[in-house]
């Protein structure tokens, strides 16, 4: 699956939940690490989790295998590496004190349309 349908199967399963304030960084030109980086808010803790597992389905139901996550117990940050895709999804004061958006300044950043 190409990175653009990853990212579009992960930003459909986050709205479907309700994730807030989505977004997508295209990050190819800055790190070698991934190509897409897709940020979410989610209300509280366990809505960061079912935010996470949502995608984490979403993807697995499309045939992709997922690299590896962390943070789905906490709540506070969930990181769910898709290979060419990585996903955060975070509380909003945890998306506040990292910035990630601030971080990959100079990416290309794209809202998703449902997603605020």
């Amino acid at each position: 699956m190409q990175s653009e349908q990853l990212v579009q199967v992960a930003i459909a399963a986050l709205e479907d939940m309700k994730a807030q304030d989505i977004v997508s960084l295209d990050v190819r030109e800055k790190t070698s690490v991934t190509d897409i980086m897709v940020i979410a808010s989610g209300t509280s803790s366990r809505h960061v989790k079912s935010l996470a597992d949502n995608v984490l389905e979403r993807v697995k139901g499309q045939g992709v295998r997922p690299l590896g996550s962390e943070g789905l117990e906490g709540g506070e940050w969930a990181l769910l590496d898709l290979g060419d895709v990585v996903v955060h999804v975070m509380l909003p004061t945890t998306r506040e004190f990292y910035d990630l958006e601030r971080l990959w300044r100079g990416a290309e950043q794209s809202r998703a349309a449902h997603g605020e």
